[in-house]
């Protein structure tokens, strides 16, 4: 990880007085001036943080990052946070309401020429804090993302729900515009996305793509959705499923002959299918299983993990739509029968788990034993995996000591006159 330096901007922004950082107006200039500085403190940065007692933040690779500051403690006090928030939301009545209402509340910040951010606001022990998301200007393809096959498996798709799942920060949107970018490229179709906020802009090439933004043009996801089923599209992204209303509607759309992409905070197929359950009623559960069985075609989990030489490296599962999944869809798991299992035997259709995956890139060199039995889902199981596939390899060093010491006596000379005796105390027939 390179050494991040001092924030010179800062400088100009104190005008070299200590105590001027917390008393200079807010305004586009002094944010402008302090994102700039943070962002050109180093490569690869993804997010900015902002709280009350620390210097500002920057996270590279998953690990954060001080950039010093020019103020009497070196560090950012909660007035400066509070009116750089007040700044930022800019008195829009909706996102006033949803940090009142809610605790937190999502918008956009750009500097002209330079970067584009998705902002968070949020209120933590009676204080504002930020984060906010660099957000990438270049559209990444498929290949960029380094996909499996299996993802070009699901442009063929023409109607049902396609979902990409993960933790905050895994990479779930890039995946999805990579899709839609792919879309874009090669079908003469139109797309219609709903987006929070808008982070990659696609620019018309085969396909028409409208990109809509939540809070300026529409007002939920679930009205969005709604709506998009009246403007003839044969695509829609939804940037996230909240609730059981924009479940219901995604539902409707794939039904009705549109194939539906979407998020969900989940972290495999299964927490994904428990957590659409969990948005319906117990009564309902029959019929959303059955509706889940025909509408359902992928279910793509991710992660992030460390990556040899540095960076990090993303690794997915993937489960389809067989007799299997829909079997399980419509009467649960059971021992013989769970998700795990679909995907495990689903290779050759280019499904595959997280495990399948760390596998394959620690025989690729893109992972290190210790990530993969890290982020793995069954030790014992991948430890066993591990070995055998480390002297697939040539790793195994048979003649490495291995800690055991054979122990064996010294043999027990015989006195004059009596029968030898072996080193069990049997004399020999």
């Amino acid at each position: 990880m390179r050494h991040v330096p001092d924030v010179s901007g800062f400088a100009s922004i104190t005008r070299h007085d200590p105590s001027s950082f917390e008393r200079t107006p807010m305004d586009q200039q002094t944010v402008d001036a302090l994102l700039t500085s943070m962002l050109g403190t180093g490569h690869d940065i993804s997010d900015l943080l902002f709280v009350t007692g620390k210097p500002p933040l920057i996270e590279i690779h998953g690990r954060l990052h001080e950039c010093p500051v020019d103020t009497a403690s070196g560090v950012i006090d909660a007035d400066f946070i509070r009116d750089m928030a007040d700044y930022i939301i800019g008195g829009d009545q909706r996102l006033m309401r949803d940090f009142a209402e809610l605790g937190s509340c999502d918008c956009s910040y750009a500097i002209e020429d330079i970067a584009r951010l998705r902002v968070n606001i949020f209120r933590q022990n009676e204080r504002h804090a930020i984060v906010m998301r660099q957000l990438k200007t270049k559209v990444p393809t498929l290949e960029s993302l380094l996909l499996p096959p299996v993802f070009r498996e699901m442009l063929k798709e023409k109607n049902g729900l396609i979902l990409v799942t993960g933790a905050t920060g895994s990479g779930k949107t890039s995946t999805l515009a990579a899709i839609i970018d792919e879309l874009n490229k090669t079908q003469p179709i139109h797309i219609v996305t709903l987006e929070d906020p808008i982070e990659f802009q696609h620019r018309h090439q085969k396909a028409a793509v409208n990109q809509r933004e939540l809070g300026k043009d529409f007002p939920t996801y679930a009205d969005g959705l709604r709506a998009a089923l009246r403007q003839a599209p044969k695509v829609i992204l939804v940037g996230e499923i909240r609730d059981r209303e924009t479940m219901e509607i995604a539902m409707s759309a794939c039904e009705t002959g549109h194939i539906v992409f979407s998020t969900l905070h989940t972290v495999n197929a299964a927490q994904t299918i428990s957590r659409i359950l969990g948005m319906f009623t117990r009564d309902e559960e029959p019929q959303l299983r059955q509706r889940l069985s025909e509408t359902l075609r992928y279910v793509v989990s991710q992660r992030l993990v460390d990556k040899v030489g540095g960076g990090r490296l993303l690794v997915t599962e993937v489960m389809g739509n067989s007799l299997r999944t829909r079997e399980t869809l419509i009467y649960g798991e059971s021992e013989n029968k769970s998700f795990h299992e679909i995907m495990e035997a689903g290779s050759t259709m280019g499904w595959h788990t997280f495990d399948q995956s760390l596998l394959t890139a620690f025989a690729a060199n893109l992972a290190a034993e210790e990530t993969v039995m890290t982020y793995c889902t069954n030790k014992t199981r991948m430890r066993r995996e591990l070995d055998q596939s480390k002297k697939r390899l040539g790793h195994a060093t048979l003649d490495v000591p291995s800690g055991l010491k054979l122990n064996i006596p010294e043999p027990v000379c015989p006195i004059p006159g009596q029968a030898p005796v072996t080193h069990l105390g049997m004399a020999p027939r």
